[in-house]
């Protein structure tokens, strides 16, 4: 036990002669690790942006008005020139049918409605179906 004590004493006197003849060195170690953790810190705090999530809830009244029953602009239909079955194919292809559907549906060959398809490309002055619904609507040939 007194062997424990003496090599105690002895290795706390040598802790003391280290401390006190390198109390600079270590004083200067300490505010070393000090600023570096401080600037890695410092730096981790600068480099993420900040994010600030704001959620607007709009509260808005919608007044819808009751539709108007369509009618179709029969003088600029007569002025086209457009058949009463191009019209019809007209109504099935803004109703989203393929030719084949529509064949199908007005008991007519394929051949038949891309025929119409044409006359009707030709007289609304389109080269899609998209552009000939859009136009069609546009003009108030079809609801």
């Amino acid at each position: 036990m007194s062997m424990a004590i003496l090599l105690f004493f002895l290795r706390w006197i040598e802790l003391k002669f280290v401390v006190f003849n390198h109390s600079y060195e270590i004083f200067v170690g300490l505010l070393a690790l000090l600023f570096t953790s401080l600037g890695i810190w410092l730096a981790l705090k600068l480099s993420k942006p900040k994010v600030e999530i704001q959620t607007v809830i709009v509260e808005k009244e919608v007044y819808v008005s009751k539709e108007e029953e369509f009618t179709p602009n029969e003088a600029l239909i007569q002025q086209l020139e457009i058949s009463k079955r191009e019209l019809e194919i007209l109504n099935l292809i803004s109703q989203g049918l393929k030719n084949e559907e529509i064949a199908q549906q007005l008991f007519v060959s394929l051949s038949t409605v891309k025929t119409h398809n044409q006359n009707l490309f030709a007289k609304l002055d389109v080269q899609r179906r998209t552009q000939a619904i859009e136009k069609a609507k546009r003009l108030k040939l079809i609801a």
